[in-house]
């Protein structure tokens, strides 16, 4: 028996999940893909995915890998990848859709060979029912150029600490954010940013943050001091789970899709 590893390209709705990462007594969307490919590849399959995303975190691209035992070496033809997609698809819930499987190197790592990640935080300031869990509702509008002048002095930063959980046992707290802007779209904005790294909770502890400044509760220079005294409790709140989205992972073996 020889083993082939594979990346899985999907999507998911994480309105229903308590995160990708398996969980004990809570249903997870590792969890759902597993069984899945499990039942469609008739062995055992366990995926490794490009990272975590919290409960109620959406995911427009996300990666994973799994390795699949066969008598032979032969890889699978396109007919055969495009009749295991259509099958994973038909018996995965509506919130997951897989986009593609390919093969890659035996080495090849989802988490530690993605070499960017990014993300985007809606929030919209009109009430509408359809955007409940997808976006955050504000009634009053921050001052976006603040947030932009406050984003721009994070971006100066590699120490995150301020921004991460606490006892999440990661080695370093070094993230190198290479993007961090708000956009002005239609009845709302989206914080866009990019880094080669995240930490737990970081990017929605960041826009809680730029929103005290975009409130005016506190000056853009005081992100400086938050930073600098590496201490959750001085940043900003964790805002609502539901505006965010991880939008694109990067791989140097990955072509641009």
């Amino acid at each position: 028996m020889t083993k082939q590893r594979y990346f899985i390209e999907l999507s998911y709705d994480g309105t229903n999940y308590h995160g990708w990462q398996i969980q004990q007594n809570a249903v997870s969307v590792q969890e759902i893909l597993n069984k899945c490919l499990s039942t469609v590849l008739r062995q055992p399959i366990e995926t490794l995915g490009c990272g975590r995303t919290d409960t109620g975190v959406h995911a427009k691209e996300f990666f994973a890998h799994f390795d699949f035992e066969s008598m032979d070496h032969r890889l699978w033809t396109m007919d055969e990848t495009n009749t295991i997609l259509r099958s994973l698809n038909s018996i995965l819930p509506k919130d997951i859709a897989i986009k593609n499987i390919f093969p890659v190197a035996t080495e090849a790592h989802a988490r530690f060979d993605a070499t960017l990640r990014s993300y985007e935080y809606h929030i919209h300031f009109h009430k509408d029912p359809f955007k409940n869990g997808y976006s955050w509702e504000l009634r009053d509008k921050p001052d976006v150029d603040l947030m932009n002048k406050a984003a721009a002095i994070i971006m100066e930063y590699k120490d995150f600490s301020c921004f991460s959980k606490s006892n999440t046992q990661v080695k370093t707290n070094i993230c190198k954010i290479t993007n961090a802007e708000w956009e002005v779209k239609g009845y709302g904005i989206i914080f866009h940013i990019s880094a080669d790294r995240f930490l737990r909770n970081m990017v929605r502890a960041i826009v809680g943050t730029l929103m005290m400044v975009g409130r005016k509760e506190i000056e853009p220079h005081a992100v400086r001091s938050i930073i600098e005294s590496k201490n959750r409790s001085n940043a900003g709140m964790s805002v609502p789970a539901g505006g965010l989205y991880l939008t694109k992972v990067c791989y140097p073996f990955v072509g641009e899709r």
